[in-house]
C-alpha cells in the first residue's frame, strides 16, 4: 500500500473550484482506494481563521506502485498544477481509528524508528464539544511547532469547521512518540478526549516516508 499525499499553491477560487468538481474523479481514478481532497491550514486553532486559502491538496490510497506511477502522470493531477508545492510517499506503519466510516490505511510494515515517519490525526469533531475542543487546542499546538525532530506539519481539513486534522513530518519514530507521550500538553488533550468524547469520529495513522520534497508548513524538506 502506497498514500500519496499532495499540495500545490494556487489561487483560492481555483482550489475552491477543484474540490467542488475533482472529488468524483479522484475517488473513480483506476487504483485509487481511498481518496481525499484537502484544504489547509495553520492546524493552530482548528476553527476557520486558520484557514490557508492559497494551498490545496490531496490524498490517495494506491495498492500498486504502477497505478501511483500513471497518477502521477495523469491529466487529473496536472490541473491541481505542473509541480506540486510538496509531495510525499509513504506506507503504513499503523493506524487506528475511521475516516468517513473506513478503515483506509492497512499496516504493511513493523514499527520503526530509523529513517523519517509521517503522522495523519483527524477527527470529525462534535458541535456540541467544538468550543471546548478550540479552547484546548492552542497549547498542543504550540508544543507541535518546537517538539525535537519535527521536520514539518500542516493543518489538513475536509471542511471549513468540524473535520479538521494534522498531517506531520518527523525525523524519526522515536521523536514522533516522544511529542505524543512526552508533551505535557499533548497529554493533557488525550486525557481530555477521553474524558469528554468530544469526537465522533477520530483517526491517527503513522506512516514510513518512502518520498517527501516540497515546503510544508514553511520549512523546505527532502526525505528518503
Amino acid at each position: 500500500m502506497i498514500i500519496a499525499i499532495r499540495f500545490w499553491e494556487m489561487s483560492a477560487l481555483r482550489g475552491i473550484s477543484l474540490m467542488a468538481t475533482k472529488r468524483q474523479a479522484l475517488r473513480n481514478f483506476p487504483g485509487v482506494t481511498f481518496s481525499k481532497l484537502l484544504g489547509t491550514g495553520r492546524g493552530e486553532t482548528f476553527t476557520p481563521r486558520d484557514a490557508d486559502p492559497h494551498t490545496w491538496g490531496l490524498l490517495a490510497v494506491f495498492q500498486e506502485e504502477s497505478a501511483l506511477e500513471i497518477f502521477n502522470d495523469s491529466s487529473l493531477v496536472k490541473s491541481w498544477g505542473s509541480t506540486p508545492h510538496f509531495s510525499a510517499d509513504l506506507t503504513p506503519i499503523t493506524s487506528q481509528g475511521k475516516w468517513a466510516g473506513f478503515s483506509p490505511f492497512t499496516a504493511e510494515v513493523l514499527p520503526s524508528t530509523e529513517g523519517p515517519v509521517a503522522a495523519i490525526t483527524r477527527a470529525r469533531i462534535k458541535t456540541s464539544e467544538a468550543l471546548r475542543f478550540w479552547r484546548e487546542t492552542p497549547p498542543v499546538t504550540e508544543s507541535l511547532k518546537s517538539a525535537p525532530g519535527l521536520l514539518g506539519a500542516i493543518g489538513i481539513g475536509e471542511a471549513p469547521i468540524g473535520l479538521q486534522g494534522t498531517f506531520s513530518l518527523w525525523e524519526s519514530g522515536a521523536h514522533l512518540r516522544a511529542f505524543a507521550y512526552g508533551s505535557p500538553a499533548h497529554q493533557r488533550a488525550i486525557e481530555l478526549t477521553s474524558a469528554r468524547n468530544w469526537y465522533s469520529e477520530e483517526l491517527f495513522a503513522r506512516f514510513r516516508v518512502l518520498r517527501a520534497e516540497g515546503i510544508l508548513g514553511g520549512r523546505t524538506i527532502s526525505a528518503k
